[in-house]
């Protein structure tokens, strides 16, 4: 089903038509129009707002365990209650996970729970649900899918001890145990392995660092293996972050160190379905169900066995969703790319991101709808995590343009349009937020 532009749709959002500034941001990219931005999150009534969490409202650290949040920032989404939702690859719970440290961010840590502080929304990339109480479930997760990836961390942990033997001369033995400690991320439904540390220790071996970032992805095609064997043939799948992309068999293609760089930091042994693109559905049919009492998808729905084709995805909301149920849509995230390959003497673009996926769709949905959904783009570039392109920032008079996004200069065709640029990162973004809090709440 196919749903025709209707002039009059924009409209219905703000009763009235809104500014032409607040209509137009849609239409440009890298704009750092912060004010119509700002006016969108205030005025806009019929609105979700879907947020990545590492790098857009805390900064990216080398050690999750150091990771910190503004309090003002966790207080000021109150503003946005029932229309915000987070979108993350990390986790609402664990000694890792996002609660602890909003609870850790208050002067008393039980606050969070008494008063719904927590963030709803998906963690895990899609299969962790939780609401502001900080009530978790994992919908159509296999109790035998959760119980498999609980003995990652561990087994992970001996791998690294076993490969680091060969480099005692370089690592001592109380900083590889700091480093493993750091890098073994014992995710509930996501367990992850983060070279963050051990790219900053192994600065002057960058064969070292290399060889483990292979070895690792290795390790990790080694554990699809196990889980087959165990009957879980297609519950899984590695996200590689930061990536390039998609290959023709589905799979993410690992960003290799070059030069210094880190490349792929995160190896992520996820849920088949956990794929953030899949998790706008069921946070679009969440929002709907809650604001109408109707959910299209089905109270029920999760994201497990959806298909992961964005056309796929694209038809079931215009099969399911009426045309006055879709709000104005807003994505933010921090992690999208794009790298130019010499492939057969034709330059090729390899484009991924953990981002890129979830925030194409929101764009696609307001195109299908002819809303002016936005996407957002956070610069986290100036974080300890050195695998972020800086945007470049023109400055004529009082007048700052993006000249250059996260993305190769030279890809013209990126079907993503960036729409609105937060050159400063992180604190930038919640400073926003909060000046559209009070406006909001106003």
């Amino acid at each position: 089903m196919w749903y025709p532009r209707n002039s009059r749709r924009v409209d219905r959002l703000w009763g009235d038509a809104p500014p032409k500034s607040m209509t137009d941001l849609h239409q440009q990219r890298l704009s750092l129009d912060h004010t119509g931005f700002v006016n969108v999150l205030s005025q806009q009534q019929d609105l979700l707002i879907i947020q990545d969490l590492d790098g857009v409202c805390m900064q990216l650290v080398k050690d999750p365990l150091t990771r910190t949040i503004d309090p003002d920032y966790v207080t000021a989404i109150q503003a946005f209650q029932n229309h915000f939702f987070v979108l993350t690859n990390g986790e609402h719970i664990g000694s890792r996970g996002v609660n602890r440290i909003i609870e850790r961010s208050l002067p008393d840590g039980s606050l969070a729970k008494q008063e719904g502080l927590y963030l709803p929304g998906l963690a895990a990339g899609g299969v962790q649900w939780q609401n502001p109480f900080g009530e978790v479930s994992h919908p159509g997760v296999n109790p035998a899918v959760i119980e498999f990836l609980g003995k990652i961390p561990q087994l992970m942990e001996t791998k690294l001890q076993e490969y680091f033997q060969q480099y005692s001369d370089i690592l001592d033995s109380a900083t590889l145990a700091k480093s493993i400690a750091a890098a073994i991320l014992d995710n509930k439904v996501s367990p992850t392995v983060n070279l963050n540390v051990f790219h900053e220790t192994l600065q002057a071996y960058p064969e070292v660092y290399r060889s483990l970032q292979q070895q690792v992805a290795i390790w990790t095609d080694d554990l699809m293996t196990q889980a087959q064997t165990l009957g879980l043939t297609d519950d899984f799948f590695i996200h590689y972050a930061p990536n390039l992309g998609l290959d023709k068999d589905g799979n993410e293609i690992i960003l290799m160190a070059e030069g210094g760089e880190s490349g792929t930091t995160d190896f992520q042994f996820m849920v088949k379905g956990a794929r953030k693109e899949v998790g706008v559905l069921f946070l679009l049919n969440q929002y709907v169900g809650k604001r109408t009492g109707n959910y299209p998808l089905g109270e029920d729905f999760h994201g497990v066995g959806q298909p992961q084709d964005m056309d796929a995805l694209l038809n079931i909301i215009q099969d399911n969703f009426a045309p006055e149920q879709i709000p104005l849509m807003v994505g933010v995230g921090d992690t999208v790319t794009s790298q130019g390959q010499e492939v057969d003497g034709q330059l090729k673009f390899f484009r991924g991101g953990s981002d890129r996926g979830f925030l194409q769709l929101i764009q696609n949905i307001g195109q299908a709808f002819n809303i002016p959904n936005l996407t957002v783009y956070v610069d986290s570039s100036a974080g300890e995590v050195k695998n972020r392109k800086p945007l470049q920032v023109d400055q004529q008079g009082e007048v700052q343009t993006v000249i250059e996004g996260p993305t190769d200069h030279r890809d013209h065709e990126d079907p993503l349009k960036l729409n609105v640029a937060i050159p400063k990162g992180h604190q930038q973004y919640i400073q926003l937020i909060q000046q559209a809090a009070r406006l909001r709440s106003a």
